[in-house]
């Protein structure tokens, strides 16, 4: 894969699943990020086998402009499947990611995007979080947890607005629930972390896809899968070719 795109260098990943009535906002979001943007990117869309009109708004946007494309997942996968296709099929230099909920804002990747030739990642964490309480206190329990278990030092990894060099990106072995994972994953690659204050806004439209469970129990569970690969991950250089 030739990763010089002529005309665009980063690829941000939009995975969907039901978001209908965020999606003509996110278009407009993206429409003025790239208006003023001083960095060529485009949006790869991933419909994580949707049920409501995510498809067809999403076939919609991408007919007005080179730079949105989609992928369509044949069925529901979860988030973890649908950053890894987006990642697997960029083609850009650099491949960031962000929720289609528009908590985070397209406008804070300039910011990520001025260590991104110093960093394998560089991803945000959000200050004056706009959440409810018990979303808040489920993930920062996670959060320790998962620092105490994997030691990547990330301050928070479930912030969705990321920017990684696609070299390293998709040398990620995921697998469901790794999306939590992903500083701790650069980090089996000695690829090192940049980390970024972002904003954070009200969930405006439509219903949070991730609850009290999928928030906290699950990522303990994932704790133990990360420490189990860790120690078998191989991790290889090659000095020399001919």
């Amino acid at each position: 894969m030739n990763l010089s795109h002529p005309k665009f260098e980063l690829t941000i990943v939009v995975p969907v699943y039901n978001e209908e009535d965020n999606l003509v906002r996110l278009k407009e979001e993206f429409n003025s990020y790239f208006s003023t943007s001083p960095y060529r990117s485009k949006v790869l869309f991933v419909n994580d086998g949707s049920s409501d009109y995510s498809q067809m708004m999403i076939e919609n946007i991408c007919k007005s402009s080179d730079r949105y494309q989609y992928l369509e997942l044949s069925r529901n996968m979860g988030l973890s499947a649908a950053l890894k296709a987006g990642i697997d099929h960029a083609d850009t230099e650099f491949v960031g990611y962000i929720d289609s909920d528009l908590q985070t804002s397209p406008f804070d990747f300039d910011f990520l995007m001025e260590y991104r030739h110093d960093y394998a990642l560089v991803t945000g964490y959000r200050r004056n979080r706009q959440d409810s309480f018990v979303k808040n206190m489920s993930s920062t329990i996670a959060n320790g947890f998962r620092r105490f278990m994997t030691k990547d030092k990330a301050i928070d990894t479930g912030c969705p607005l990321k920017v990684m060099q696609t070299k390293y990106a998709q040398k990620i072995p995921f697998f469901t629930g790794m999306h939590r994972f992903i500083p701790a994953l650069i980090m089996l690659q000695n690829g090192e972390m940049k980390q970024v204050p972002v904003n954070h806004f009200p969930r405006i439209a439509g219903e949070a896809k991730y609850h009290l469970f999928n928030r906290l129990v699950g990522p303990f569970k994932d704790c133990f899968a990360y420490r189990w690969m860790k120690k078998r991950y191989i991790n290889y250089e090659i000095s020399n070719q001919g």
